[in-house]
């Protein structure tokens, strides 16, 4: 099955090796997003909560440059720096996703690149 990379300029740059999404069939798997403002490539000022909308923000900026929407997202991986947060990215991935609401994991890490305090990834299944 061919993989097709998704590339868009509303969500910052790929830092490294790899594509901002690739589908393959109706399946787009995404990278991690950071909070990274596509237009300076620095990453966004403010509390997690800032952090957070930014990176649904690229997510969905990467969502709508493969032909579908945060509604077409199945999983989501959150990545945080502290666990202690966890209630404020939670209210705001409540201000992106509808119910049903995708599948999703949550996991406490020690650093995130650019010293983020956020990073999403995700699954979107399209038709």
């Amino acid at each position: 099955m061919p993989r097709t990379p998704i590339s868009t300029s509303d969500a910052p740059a790929a830092i490294g090796p790899y594509s901002q999404a690739v589908r393959a069939g109706d399946t787009v798997y995404f990278s991690g997003q950071i909070p990274l403002d596509p237009a300076t490539g620095e990453i966004v000022a403010g509390d997690i909560t800032a952090q957070a909308r930014r990176a649904f923000d690229n997510l969905k900026a990467v969502a709508t440059a493969a032909g579908g929407s945060l509604d077409d997202i199945v999983r989501v991986g959150l990545y945080v720096t502290d666990l202690g947060e966890f209630a404020q990215v939670n209210a705001v991935m409540a201000e992106y996703f509808a119910s049903p609401y995708p599948a999703r994991s949550t996991i406490e890490v020690p650093a995130l690149p650019k010293g983020a305090r956020f990073e999403v990834d995700a699954v979107m299944v399209l038709g």
